[in-house]
């Protein structure tokens, strides 16, 4: 490790090291493990809402077909397939997610697993299992689930990641059908192995999608994967139902209620940002023109109040809704549509309110290691601002350079030198948000040295020692303790000595192997015999020269 010619014994010993520094590194961390937990649950979440929103669909699509079959009647029968499709697959992955959780915990049945992981719980007044993926015991483990999933060895290629990417292709195909959009559209999600989409891996070889996403993935990312895919099928399904219910023409309806809707951008802003939304009927002429008046801080817009609205123009029942973000915290508010009713035709007044969270924009910058960066080596930090995607935020640092981390996870500073009396390095960051450039803020960090190692020889710097095992050492060696970072010294020379006859012998030694004549004095050593390792120079990876402590050692 520092720069010297290694015995057998030694070479040996090092492999065995690598080997170990292998298996950790394939450990996945508990940060990691903790951040796909999140991501799974805001997926469930996601999903959970979209299908809501789904039903509400249906609900209103069959309303409407009930009204007029002979009008909707071949729309909804559209739909019905659609419907059918989406269920399967989405059925389908569900049971997948816990076959993986069977295959990974192949030590348990399927009703211990269902016993011991999953809880019971109501999804749109549908009782249904969850998966308490945050107790599963493997879930960093992968031998298992890759080759349920790809088949690394005896069938490579015939894995389930398969079945699930013909199914997949299968309701894309439904879906482009439905909405008449090419083979090519990026308009629906379900991408597996479209043409002119590439996969690669870390090594820039190419993948197919199966091998991409499954292969040596680990069960909490398999997990987080089929319930992004899930959302993608709901998506898709969603904006199916959508084209559908939209081809119908308005003078087939028949109405038999209008209500006033707010549909808005996003209900977290940052602060200095606008809250944006749609406001609308639910059924309207298109010709109609409506008035619509909208007040700040209000429940309800009343009699009372109603002086204070602010009013807004719209057209076919429609208006868009704007208020600038300056203020911190809960923000509510609440309106009416004032339109011509189409059943009637007289003016009626359509309620709508809504709310939205003004937060301030925030920075998180945090070292995976440590607190502090150090000079001359690679610091992995995590870098994220709450309410904005990763993709968006735009870091700099004024010391060294800030890169992002291999596979293109998290961000690494680099600092090689900083000017004299500088102990600071600063990250700041801004967001692309909406064509407008956001600060963010900055966050601070102290500059350190790396820490200075420990000159050993066979694991001590003094105490007695065996002669043997000092000759078999042959060499000082720079150890780090208590160090996260897998930094090396090299030592550049020592000087020896010793007392023999009762003259005090030094020699003076370039690198930190011992020479021949400092052996055959070892070798020629009598018990209790003392030896000076001293004046021991070593150089680090920030480029410095240190100087290591002394090592004394005396023969057993």
């Amino acid at each position: 490790m520092a720069g010297y010619k290694e015995t057998p014994r030694q070479k040996m010993i090092a492999m065995m090291y690598l080997v170990l520094y292998a298996l950790l590194a394939l450990n996945v961390s508990k940060e990691v493990l903790n951040a796909f937990i999140v991501v799974n649950e805001s997926m469930e979440s996601t999903n959970a809402s979209t299908a809501a929103k789904i039903n509400d669909a249906y609900k209103k699509f069959q309303l409407q077909n009930r009204l007029n079959p002979e009008k909707v009647g071949p729309y909804w029968e559209k739909a019905q397939v659609v419907r059918e499709k989406a269920n399967q697959l989405v059925k389908y992955i569900e049971d997948q997610e816990l076959k993986l959780v069977e295959v990974s915990e192949s030590r348990l049945t399927k009703q211990e697993i269902l016993d011991k992981y999953y809880r019971d719980t109501i999804i749109n007044g549908t009782k249904t299992k969850y998966l308490m993926l945050s107790e599963v015991e493997t879930k960093d483990k992968y031998n298992a689930t890759t080759h349920y999933m790809v088949r690394t060895g005896d069938k490579p290629g015939e894995g389930e990641a398969y079945v699930l990417s013909k199914k997949m292709q299968d309701l894309r195909d439904v879906i482009l059908k439905t909405m008449n959009l090419p083979e090519d559209s990026r308009k629906v999600g379900l991408i597996t192995n479209m043409k002119g989409v590439t996969y690669r891996d870390n090594d820039g070889q190419r993948q197919d999608w199966e091998q991409h996403n499954f292969y040596f993935t680990i069960l909490a990312a398999d997990i987080t994967i089929l319930n992004r895919i899930i959302g993608e099928a709901r998506t898709a399904e969603y904006n199916a139902v959508n084209y559908l219910y939209g081809s119908i023409s308005e003078t087939s309806f028949k109405f038999d209620e209008v209500a006033a809707k707010v549909i808005p951008k996003s209900t977290y802003i940052l602060q200095g940002q606008k809250y944006q939304a749609d406001v609308l009927v639910a059924a309207y002429d298109k010709k109609t023109e409506s008035t619509i008046k909208v007040l700040q801080g209000a429940d309800t817009l009343t009699a009372a109040n109603v002086s204070r609205a602010q009013i807004i123009k719209g057209q076919a029942g429609m208006g868009k809704l704007e208020f600038h973000a300056t203020k911190p915290g809960p923000h509510k508010y609440a309106g009416v549509i004032e339109m011509v009713d189409p059943k009637t035709n007289k003016m009626k007044d359509y309620h709508f309110k809504g709310a939205y969270i003004v937060a301030p924009p925030a920075l998180t910058v945090a070292p995976l290691k440590m607190n502090v960066l150090y000079i001359g080596i690679d610091n992995p930090v995590a870098i994220s601002a709450p309410g904005i995607p990763e993709e968006k935020i735009r870091p700099v640092i004024d010391q060294g350079v800030l890169k992002r981390g291999p596979e293109g996870k998290d961000w690494i500073v680099r600092i090689n030198k900083v000017a004299k009396g500088v102990h600071k390095a600063y990250v700041s960051a801004t967001a692309n948000i909406y064509g407008k450039n956001l600060p963010l803020g900055k966050v601070e960090f102290r500059v350190k040295r790396v820490p200075t190692p420990t000159a050993e020889i066979a694991g001590q710097s003094d105490g007695q020692m065996d002669k043997n095992r000092l000759l078999a050492a042959g060499a000082i060696i720079p150890t780090m303790r208590d160090f996260e970072f897998e930094i090396y010294y090299v030592v550049l020379g020592y000087t020896f000595g010793t007392i023999i006859n009762g003259d005090y012998i030094p020699k003076n030694v370039k690198g930190n192997r011992f020479t021949k004549e400092i052996t055959n004095i070892i070798r020629n050593g009598k018990r209790k015999q003392k030896f000076f390792f001293d004046n021991i120079r070593a150089k680090g990876p920030d480029g410095t020269i240190r100087s290591l402590n002394p090592i004394n050692l005396e023969l057993k």
